[in-house]
Formats: C-alpha cells, sequence, structure tokens
C-alpha cells in the first residue's frame, strides 16, 4: 500500500534527508587513506545522535551497525570494519536516520586517491544515471519509466551490470515502504507515480556482470565476478513536472572537492 505523503510531511521527510546529506558531508571531510571504516561508522553515529536523530539502521532486522560502508566490489549493506581504506578505492556511505518519526535515507560513493580511470567512468555514469531516474520521477509517468531511464544509460550505453536484486523504494515512517523501485524496466509500465509520494531512488551499477553474492554475514552483497560496483541515492518526492529532491549532494561534492585525498569523478567523453 503506497502512502501519500502531505505537504507538512514531505516537509518533515526534508528535514531527516538533509540530516543524512550533512551526516555524508561531514563524512567527506575525513575520508582519506588510513581511515578505518569502523571509525568513520563511529562518527556516523554520534553525528546522528548529536543531532536529535536516531541512526535508522542500527538493529533494523538485526543489522548491527550505524551506516552500510561498502568498499570496491561490495555492491550494498558492507560491514564497517577495521579494515583501512587505501589509494584507488571506491567507498560507498549509505546512511539512514529518523527525526521527529520520518526516515530519511541515502548514500553517495567517494573515490579515495586516484582510481583506475575505468573505475572513475563507472563513478561518474552511475551518479549521472540516478539523475536520469529522477527525471521520469513526476506525475504521468510509471514506475517503469525510472528503471527503464537508469538501465538504459548504464547497461545499454555504458555496458554496465545493472543489479537487479536489490531495488530502491518508498519512505516515510518506515524505512521500506511500497512501492519498490527497480533500476531495470520497461517504459510505460508498472504503478502511476502520484503527487506525494515519496521513493528512495538508488541505482547499484557494476562494471562487469549484474550477477552478485550475499556472504555468509547475510548482508554483505558482492559482484560476483569480483569487479567494483557503485551505489547512489537520493529521496525524492513526486511532482507535477519535476520531481522535489529532498536530499541535497551539494555541500557533499563541496566537501569532496577540498579534500585532497578524494578524486573528483567526471564524465569522460
Amino acid at each position: 500500500m503506497v502512502k501519500i505523503k502531505t505537504d507538512d510531511q514531505v516537509e518533515l521527510m526534508r528535514k531527516s534527508a538533509l540530516l543524512v546529506s550533512k551526516t555524508l558531508t561531514e563524512i567527506a571531510g575525513i575520508l582519506k587513506p588510513g581511515v578505518a571504516t569502523l571509525r568513520l561508522d563511529e562518527i556516523i553515529g554520534a553525528f546522528i545522535r548529536d543531532h536529535n536523530a536516531v541512526p535508522s539502521f542500527l538493529n533494523y532486522n538485526g543489522y548491527p551497525f550505524n551506516s552500510c560502508i561498502s568498499v570496491n566490489d561490495v555492491v550494498v549493506h558492507g560491514f564497517p570494519n577495521e579494515s583501512e581504506l587505501k589509494d584507488g578505492d571506491i567507498v560507498s556511505i549509505d546512511v539512514g536516520v529518523i527525526l521527529d518519526k520520518w526516515h530519511g535515507d541515502h548514500a553517495y560513493t567517494f573515490a579515495i586517491g586516484e582510481p583506475a580511470p575505468e573505475v572513475q567512468q563507472l563513478v561518474a555514469v552511475t551518479k549521472e544515471s540516478l539523475y536520469k531516474g529522477i527525471e521520469k520521477a513526476t506525475t504521468g509517468h510509471r514506475i517503469g519509466d525510472i528503471g527503464f531511464a537508469i538501465q538504459d544509460y548504464t547497461e545499454k550505453a555504458h555496458g554496465y551490470g545493472v543489479v537487479r536484486e536489490l531495488v530502491g523504494h518508498g519512505l516515510g515512517q518506515k524505512m521500506h515502504e511500497d512501492p519498490q523501485v527497480p533500476n531495470y524496466g520497461k517504459r510505460g509500465t508498472g504503478m502511476k507515480l502520484q503527487n506525494g509520494m515519496v521513493l528512495a531512488i538508488e541505482p547499484m551499477i557494476n562494471l562487469g556482470k549484474k550477477e552478485v553474492f550475499t556472504e555468509s554475514d547475510g548482508w554483505t552483497v558482492r559482484t560476483k565476478d569480483g569487479k567494483p560496483s557503485v551505489h547512489f541515492e537520493h529521496d525524492v518526492c513526486i511532482r507535477q513536472g519535476k520531481a522535489d529532491v529532498l536530499s541535497n549532494y551539494a555541500a557533499i561534492e563541496e566537501a569532496e572537492q577540498k579534500n585532497p585525498e578524494l578524486f573528483v569523478c567526471t564524465l569522460k567523453a
């Protein structure tokens, strides 16, 4: 059952989404080779609590950390640990909060040092595909239009693998609400998008093939071929004419550009 949000509820959700954005901005300023992902998770948890919110991932279906930190061939749901980030790594940081009963949930992939050129391109294309999907997140379109836009740009145009087992989702007073939002699909199919729906749109795109597997911990999802994967995610409210993006990458991107230890990936011709 899809829950349509009122304008007031959307504004509460914007506050939650922007707290996630602020958390990711905080992390963007300290990412560098030698930092353990477990330390990043501790900082994320403290930052969220300092802003009178709750890390929504912690204890969600038994998940034991404040955030998901996925490095290189880990697609999503990576466990923070004592392993230190290295030059050339890419790291997806996915954060969720509950603020005033409403969820915010989004993710950003960072490049440490200078990854290989083909990995830089994967990061840039995946980020661009998120916005291709958001362009279709308006009344008059359907769920399949979002998935088609992402799949067409990443798989057809660039030959990447689009993960099928994991999808975006509705968002509200629960972290996962209807509808599911695949990153693949056919134009003109699926549920009609309605004004006031809030979706987490999150392309998960592999450099190699689309196949993935889940490790024995029950959470960590990796590419089967061991090639890198990239994950970006925005919280979006369906509106007429143009989607309302509740989360904000602007401050994250500014911190990314100011951090000399990070590489800003841009599209290559």
